[in-house]
């Protein structure tokens, strides 16, 4: 251990250690404390967008036609691939932010039987500004490294989600 101080992951790998000090836990401290810091950030993103009427999953969808670009506009098929959703979850999604008036569907000029999802001005309005609320609250919670630790920080997280890619044993 570092001289930070000690965490909650550094007390679960000290009962390891103490009835199984054969186990080399090194990636528990890793994931442990990957997953803890993204259950803290979730939670503080909620609180982030809840001003705006919208959830991480609702934040995810307009974010993810906003940053589409003009005309802010994609199909359900293009949004729940790029989200990792069912078409069912999609559907729950887009029906209540439709209702919020966000987005609107329309059916697709090049497919009649296809739709295109659409953020609408008041869409565009809520996600520019939960966008800015979103990373306050992560620009905060990274305010504890200096620049040049962030940036490291962002390198071995970016190599250690490459090596993750395409090796996933399920």
């Amino acid at each position: 251990m570092s001289a930070q101080r000690k965490d909650a992951v550094d007390t679960i790998i000290d009962q390891w250690a103490a009835v199984r000090p054969d186990l080399d836990t090194r990636a528990m401290e890793v994931f442990g404390r990957i997953y803890r810091l993204s259950r803290a950030m979730g939670d503080r993103a909620e609180k982030a967008y809840a001003p705006y009427g919208i959830s991480r999953g609702e934040f995810d969808v307009l974010a993810t036609l906003r940053r589409a670009g003009e005309p802010y506009t994609l199909s359900p098929r293009q949004l729940s691939s790029t989200l990792m959703l069912t078409t069912g979850g999609m559907t729950g999604r887009l029906d209540k932010l439709e209702r919020a008036a966000l987005l609107r569907r329309s059916p697709d000029p090049h497919d009649r039987r296809g739709l295109q999802v659409t953020l609408t001005e008041k869409g565009l309005t809520v996600i520019d500004e939960a966008v800015g609320a979103g990373l306050a609250a992560q620009t905060a919670a990274l305010s504890t490294l200096d620049d040049e630790q962030a940036g490291q920080l962002a390198d071995l997280l970016r190599e250690l989600l490459a090596g993750t890619q395409g090796s996933q044993q399920d």
